[in-house]
């Protein structure tokens, strides 16, 4: 069954005690406003909202070291994971209801949930 996937966007990890102030140096530096702070079922995410290509650009309290991975979104995780693998990535775990999974270059990345496919550019379509 076919299904649709994308590039929903980036997430900078920040290994920080004070996300605020994080969301505004990296708010200030992309300019792009910091939204209010969310908390996801105990992960703390603030949006920089008002991306020009409709990406979700947010920062992310972590207790990694800081970095910066990208997630794609798709109507199926399930199938955007077996067709991540078939090209070298690596599931690591399922969190939430999401996978994080590794590239064959070592990059992290999140397959997530679509949550509006009519925004922005068109999804790939896979067979």
């Amino acid at each position: 069954m076919a299904h649709r996937s994308r590039l929903a966007g980036f997430i900078i990890d920040c290994e920080t005690g004070d996300i605020d102030a994080a969301a505004r140096f990296w708010g200030g530096a992309l300019g792009l406003p910091p939204g209010k702070a969310e908390d996801d079922e105990g992960a703390l995410y603030v949006s920089l909202d008002q991306h020009p290509a409709h990406l979700y650009v947010a920062v992310q309290k972590v207790d990694h070291p800081s970095r910066v991975h990208l997630d794609i979104e798709s109507d199926d995780i399930d199938a955007e994971a077996a067709r991540l693998e078939k090209l070298g990535a690596k599931k690591l775990k399922f969190v939430k209801r999401w996978w994080v999974m590794e590239a064959p270059t070592g990059h992290r990345f999140c397959v997530v949930k679509m949550h509006h496919p009519e925004k922005g550019p068109a999804p790939n379509v896979w067979e």
